[in-house]
């Protein structure tokens, strides 16, 4: 069953309010499987060099990653709808060295303040979960990413199995009851309308726990 997602307001307070349990917290949810997938869109999305956008990027896990492999020529740009939590990214990228290449901007993934083909590499790991309309979130990604650049994403997705699914399903019945626990996450599709869009599929597979399965993709934009 699909899930009517969060209001934006919610999500903002929630994750303004988590933001320093957040690591904590998502680790343990996911049984530190969430970590497999910024390893993944940082290795295939990033470059030596590139101008990066980690949109929805939190606490900056998955940024600090692609500040170190985009060298001391690349520059990273994090942004997040709350500003608890990009206080968070912005105090682990000061301890992790990385912070003078990179950039924390309070913003809407569905409403991105930058230009079009502006990077050369975008990522969003767990951000299109809470988004109210995340097909429309991939597409105003992929409008900031040049032609040629990478799109890299992970995001929740339902179990394959019927049984699994099932069980998967009833949990989240009660998890969603629980703001504080679900923190807005649910499973989405998005590849498909960026495939529509013209998008060149490049990776794809599925990581995670049964119960709580994770998809990772590449796309590119064409030239």
């Amino acid at each position: 069953m699909e899930r009517t997602a969060l209001d934006p307001a919610r999500v903002k307070s929630l994750y303004d309010h988590k933001s320093k349990r957040y690591d904590a917290q998502h680790a343990l949810v996911t049984l530190k499987t969430d970590d497999a997938g910024r390893s993944l869109v940082v290795e295939h999305g990033v470059r030596a060099g590139n101008r990066v956008l980690d949109a929805g990027g939190g606490t900056g896990s998955t940024a600090i990653r692609a500040a170190h492999k985009a060298g001391p020529t690349g520059h990273v740009v994090v942004l997040d709808l709350s500003r608890g939590m990009l206080d968070e990214a912005e105090r682990k990228a000061k301890d992790a060295g990385a912070a003078d290449r990179m950039e924390f901007v309070e913003g809407d993934m569905l409403a991105l303040p930058f230009a079009a083909e502006s990077f050369d590499a975008v990522l969003s790991t767990y951000s299109a979960c809470p988004l109210y309309d995340p097909a429309a979130g991939v597409l105003e990604l992929y409008r900031v990413l040049r032609r040629g650049g990478r799109l890299a994403v992970a995001h929740s997705v339902a179990p394959t199995n019927k049984l699994v699914r099932t069980l998967a399903t009833a949990i989240e019945s009660i998890v969603w009851r629980i703001p504080s626990l679900s923190m807005g996450c649910r499973p989405v599709v998005t590849l498909p309308a960026l495939q529509q869009a013209g998008a060149e599929l490049l990776v794809q597979k599925r990581f995670g726990v049964p119960l709580w399965p994770f998809v990772f993709y590449v796309v590119s934009k064409p030239t």
